[in-house]
């Protein structure tokens, strides 16, 4: 149950980062805890911090390290782009299809069981 829950998971990590940038920019960490928090969403360092590399490069996060108001090192933080939000209206449209596909089929399997 294990690895099918990590594949769904990885395939929607993407759009959970978009949308929890949305507001305001967050470091990685961060990104980390809050999807933790969020059952079924935990992910971890080497699942995120490639992602999140991946999505600067393709100019959907900006990433600027600034220093850390606790005195600590400072900390990387990524921050949606115009593009991001772009990708963010596109992906989440695209969410909504599926998901409403998905409950569809899944509540017609459910009731013939």
């Amino acid at each position: 149950m294990a690895d099918e829950a990590t594949q769904l998971r990885k395939g929607v990590l993407e759009l959970a980062a978009l949308a929890m940038l949305a507001p305001a920019p967050m470091y990685g960490a961060q990104i980390i805890s809050a999807l933790a928090e969020i059952e079924g969403l935990a992910a971890n360092s080497g699942t995120v911090y490639p992602m999140l590399t991946r999505l600067a490069r393709t100019g959907r996060v900006a990433a600027a390290w600034e220093p850390s108001v606790r005195g600590g090192p400072p900390r990387k933080y990524y921050s949606i782009t115009a593009k991001g939000r772009k990708a963010l209206v596109a992906q989440t449209a695209a969410w909504r299809t599926l998901a409403t596909a998905m409950n569809s089929i899944l509540g017609e399997a459910d009731d013939s069981q």
